[in-house]
């Protein structure tokens, strides 16, 4: 029980951090949900146990025996000509214990340069690179409990540009019998050593997330609920669009005030409601078979942060499927994410 005690308030104490939001950070894309997974319930399933090593890339603490010889590959496609991969295998060593490496990556394409004339002179691409090692353990034996870290080297180069981080990923995992599973993870904590600019502070896109989800008894159904930002209140952004002036959205000293309708009909039952959703992502799996699941999610802050004054949409909607064929998986999921278009992830899992 010490040791267990130790654990936890090792965890507890990265509580302390300042969560940061988009817009506010850099190194955007450790946000990205790279496995199709992830992306067909919302974003994340940092709560959901199982045997797939796609699951440890939302949280470490979710690695466990059963990924053990996995392989996985995703690829990402956004709407524009943005590409983004994510390789993954974990293998168990018997006094060692459970571990996990992953790399993903964001690719930004080709771009034309320019000098300060107009003038053309080459051409550059633009990309993201994250190296991740990944460690669990199960304390004690005779216990639900699983905590898990997650090292992440960081790079971006963009033409001569070029940044470098360290970050680590740490998550605890509750899960029973019954189906029932309860996790946090602080995401993103860490150092950047080197910006692209040495006049232009950088910072990570700090995290803390609450998950929970539970499989129906009687359904062959799985809901997943996740609160995102646990130590940040006001998620509100205001679209630069709105020319009233009346809000910055980049200052989230203030609060920003959104002049649409749907903003003024949730101001009648509380200015903070609408707040408090975009904290909030919604998931369920429905497990048709053990070769085949359904996938749908929602994620509320996708929906108000890609809609227009004018239009919702189904901006934050999105859905995918999973099939196993003997050691294969293929994962397929589809998020909308503006009017112009959506991406799509898709996701290939082997057990060597």
């Amino acid at each position: 029980m010490k040791k267990l005690s130790l654990y936890f308030v090792l965890f507890l104490s990265f509580l302390s951090i300042k969560a940061q939001v988009g817009g506010n950070t850099n190194f955007a894309f450790l946000d990205l949900p790279m496995t199709g997974r992830a992306a067909g319930v919302g974003g994340t399933n940092m709560s959901v146990w199982g045997n797939d090593i796609n699951l440890v890339q939302s949280n470490p603490a979710l690695l466990n025996k059963n990924m053990h010889k996995q392989i996985a590959l995703n690829y990402y496609n956004n709407s524009s000509r943005f590409n983004c991969g994510y390789l993954a295998y974990a293998h168990h060593f018997e006094k060692a214990g459970m571990f996990g490496a992953s790399f993903n990556f964001l690719n930004y394409g080709k771009f034309n340069g320019y000098d300060e004339f107009g003038n053309e002179t080459n051409t550059f691409r633009a990309n993201d690179y994250s190296l991740n090692l990944n460690y669990s353990i199960h304390l004690p034996e005779d216990t639900c409990f699983n905590l898990g870290v997650s090292v992440k080297t960081i790079l971006s180069q963009y033409e001569s540009y070029k940044a470098f981080a360290n970050a680590i990923d740490l998550g605890a995992t509750y899960h029973t019998k019954k189906n029932f599973v309860i996790s946090l993870v602080a995401k993103n904590v860490g150092k950047v050593w080197k910006e692209f600019t040495p006049t232009v502070p950088m910072s990570l896109p700090t995290t803390v997330q609450l998950g929970i989800s539970k499989k129906l008894s009687k359904a062959p159904i799985r809901l997943i609920v996740v609160y995102d930002n646990l130590l940040k209140w006001n998620m509100k952004y205001v679209s630069p669009i709105d020319t009233a002036g009346q809000s910055n959205p980049f200052d989230s000293s203030k609060e920003p005030v959104d002049s649409t309708k749907f903003q003024k009909f949730y101001k009648r039952f509380g200015s903070n409601t609408d707040n408090f959703f975009r904290h909030m992502s919604f998931g369920t799996e429905i497990l048709l078979s053990k070769n085949f699941m359904i996938m749908l999610g929602y994620n509320y802050r996708r929906q108000r942060e890609y809609s227009l004054p004018e239009r919702r949409g189904a901006n934050g909607l999105c859905f995918g499927f999973q099939v196993k064929i003997k050691k294969f998986q293929f994962v397929y999921a589809y998020r909308q994410m503006a009017f112009a278009g959506g991406s799509s992830v898709l996701g290939l899992t082997y057990k060597l």
